[in-house]
């Protein structure tokens, strides 16, 4: 089976260039936060659309999106549906064919006159210079990079050794997931904006989950994107991308756009009946906007650490009385996650959980660790599910055909009970729980808890998932629907050798 992603040991030769580099840099100059003018959303906009859909659905409206094809969808109408402002707020954006579709929607949304605000996270911009340079020279387009990477290099690896000397600052990551079209519209969720996401990868897509929202809440998210976008760590594009590229120019740069992508626009009138049918149908609840806070002075002062969404959710956690379902692609107990999900059990809560194996993780470090903590979460009386790669049902999630391709998880859910249902884009780890900034919504909401107990019952299917059982003597067994394994799925025992490897080395806390 393919995988989305390859982890590598780094060989000697480059831990010993690291260690080189290391000595040398802390002597330049580090990246300094920036202060400009505070810029805030523009107000909603009452458009004949939004206007009926209110009339339609009072208070907050939630529709979730589960299916990567109806995900994209619903972003393209978005976009496609914005007059007045679009602020979109991402981790990854990758010039593929999803992404090279976006940026065509979005340019075309900023000629109609529309107020386009990009932020997007440093982590995966390397070798896109050009194009973000390209969408900020759009007067109608500001782009800005959070937290970036002073010493710019289209090679990660360079680009990770000329700033080794900011490595505590650069590990601090936003992966906050965000967009809003006339202030009237949010989505948030898991996806980042690649075919990956989307099930329009050629070999491996992710199985993740979305929430259309609109109503009061939606001006809570948009508050918190000023939060980020005000935020001293938020670079303007052109303050980042000192030289600009000399051989592509705008007009160019959209003819290159169109040979990509066929930019197809929906009548208005059957956009609007859409929106009418989502509001129709949309649930109703209140929501807690869960997020943490961007530095100011700098991501990796410890007095700005990103705990706040951490805290709020291990509260929620603590309140289960029946039941707890927790759906994260990444998964390592912090301790005190550990501990609440313990108390739990000791309360006579079912504890339920879904995560990737081993050849499901696009992260083998990160499934390392969370082998760390397998024995003790079965032991404790925790339901774990692992998802199958080759999952049988796994065509729900891509495009045909599916023989050749391989699922992984990315969804970042939590049930409480029969009443409260997290969706938002933090996975149960150290990273996302401690380094990462992270936003969520916790809806008081009965019809999305059970919307979402519907649709998890394919992926929790032993069609589709490995069950973990304990055998009389201790060891671990993964059951499916045809098959028990002795050993944690994989393919190859070198796979299961790096695993074990990586999982001895004191990485746990950077995962």
């Amino acid at each position: 089976m393919h995988k989305p992603h390859f982890t590598h040991i780094p060989c000697p030769r480059l831990l010993l260039i690291s260690g080189i580099m290391l000595i040398l840099l802390p002597g330049c100059r580090s990246l300094q936060p920036i202060e400009l003018p505070d810029e805030s959303a523009l107000a909603p906009v009452n458009h004949p659309v939004w206007t009926a859909m209110k009339a339609t659905h009072q208070g907050n409206g939630f529709y979730l999106l589960n299916e990567g094809v109806e995900a994209l969808e619903w972003r393209i109408r978005m976009i496609d549906s914005a007059t007045g402002s679009l602020d979109l707020q991402t981790f990854l954006w990758k010039e593929d064919q999803t992404g090279v579709r976006l940026f065509n929607r979005i340019l075309a949304a900023a000629d109609r006159g529309v107020r386009v605000r990009l932020l997007v996270d440093d982590t995966f911009t390397i070798g896109e210079n050009d194009l973000i340079f390209e969408l900020d020279q759009h007067p109608n387009i500001s782009f800005r990079i959070y937290n970036p990477f002073k010493r710019r290099y289209d090679s990660a690896a360079m680009r990770e050794l000329l700033n080794l000397g900011e490595f505590s600052r650069l590990n601090h990551r936003m992966h906050n997931k965000v967009m809003l079209a006339d202030n009237q519209i949010a989505l948030i969720g898991g996806r980042n904006l690649a075919d990956e996401y989307f099930g329009q990868h050629t070999q491996a897509n992710f199985r993740d989950m979305e929430l259309l929202c609109f109503g009061p809440v939606t001006q809570e998210l948009s508050s918190c994107f000023d939060l980020y976008w005000n935020s001293n760590w938020s670079f303007p594009a052109s303050v980042i991308l000192k030289h600009p590229p000399s051989e592509k120019r705008l007009k160019d740069f959209r003819v290159l756009l169109e040979e990509e992508t066929e930019l197809t626009q929906e009548v208005p009138d059957a956009r609007q009946e859409k929106w009418i049918s989502l509001a129709l149908s949309a649930a109703s609840g209140e929501a807690d906007l869960f997020y943490d806070i961007p530095a100011e002075i700098n991501p990796a002062n410890p007095e700005e650490s990103p705990g706040q969404l951490a805290v709020d959710l291990l509260a929620r956690i603590q309140d289960a009385e029946k039941e707890l379902i927790l759906v994260s692609a990444y998964l390592i107990p912090t301790i005190e996650l550990e501990q609440k999900v313990e108390a739990a059990e000791k309360r006579g809560v079912s504890v339920k959980i879904l995560t990737n194996s081993l050849l499901s993780n696009n992260h083998i470090t990160a499934h390392s660790a969370y082998r760390n903590h397998l024995h003790r979460l079965v032991q404790h009386g925790a339901q774990v599910h692992e998802v199958r790669s080759g999952a049988k049902d796994r065509y729900q999630y891509m495009r045909s055909p599916v023989e050749e391709k391989s699922l992984g998880l990315h969804a970042k859910l939590l049930l409480i009970d029969d009443r409260f249902a997290f969706v938002g884009s933090a996975n149960l780890d150290p990273r996302s729980l401690h380094l990462n900034t992270e936003i969520g919504l916790l809806l008081d909401s009965p019809e999305i808890n059970r919307q979402l107990r519907d649709l998890l019952e394919l992926d929790f299917d032993l069609r589709n998932a490995w069950h973990l059982m304990q055998t009389e003597k201790g060891n671990l067994i993964w059951v499916g629907d045809d098959v028990s394994l002795t050993t944690q799925p994989a393919d190859s025992k070198f796979q299961r050798l790096e695993d074990w490897f990586l999982g001895i080395l004191p990485l746990e806390d950077e995962m």
